[in-house]
């Protein structure tokens, strides 16, 4: 959090689109964050919401340590105080992603999509620029043998579920398109 917690630390900060959309006052304390905004509720009705994060400071393992937010939710009746390094504004109030029901991204992606997408982060890990077919690159120093081999089959793995996925998806398609003549 880059220093932003440190006690005694206060700052505002506007969001704006040509007109001011919305800002928070922020105070950090030792061991908490306070947080003060005014939200939306609707038909141009405001409401200011003054709340207090707990923080909780981990020591790393190699020395210093990192900061967390303790989510100050409520769910069924019980605090969630879960240890998160982001928290989400949704119905007035910062909360956790599993207190406001978020999901990630990647959950509404098609399958061929994620398959796709885990693809090209393991061809990035081994530093193949263009698809499967490119000449395949050196190991990289450091980087064991098993490590690479591990990564290679891997990657080819992830091209042939993207592939078997985006080819159900096209005969799919193509059904769809003989369907309707």
């Amino acid at each position: 959090m880059r220093g932003y917690l440190r006690p005694g630390l206060s700052s505002v900060y506007h969001w704006t689109d040509g007109n001011e959309v919305a800002s928070i006052k922020l105070h950090a304390e030792a061991g908490r964050l306070h947080l003060s905004y005014c939200v939306c509720v609707g038909d141009e009705k405001w409401k200011d919401v003054a709340e207090i994060v707990p923080i909780v400071r981990v020591p790393c393992q190699f020395g210093g340590s990192r900061s967390y937010f303790l989510c100050p939710g409520v769910q069924n009746g019980r605090e969630c105080r879960r240890r998160v390094a982001k928290l989400y504004v949704s119905k007035c109030y910062f909360l956790c992603r599993h207190c406001n029901r978020l999901a990630y991204a990647s959950q509404y992606e098609p399958p061929w999509l994620r398959a796709r997408r885990r693809a090209n982060k393991l061809r990035q890990r081994l530093g193949i620029d263009s698809g499967i077919a490119g000449a395949l690159p050196e190991k990289r120093k450091g980087m064991s043998v098993r490590t690479y081999a591990r990564l290679l089959e891997k990657t080819l793995e992830a091209e042939i579920l993207a592939d078997e996925a985006c080819l159900k998806r096209l005969q799919w398609l193509a059904q769809i398109k003989t369907d309707l003549k």
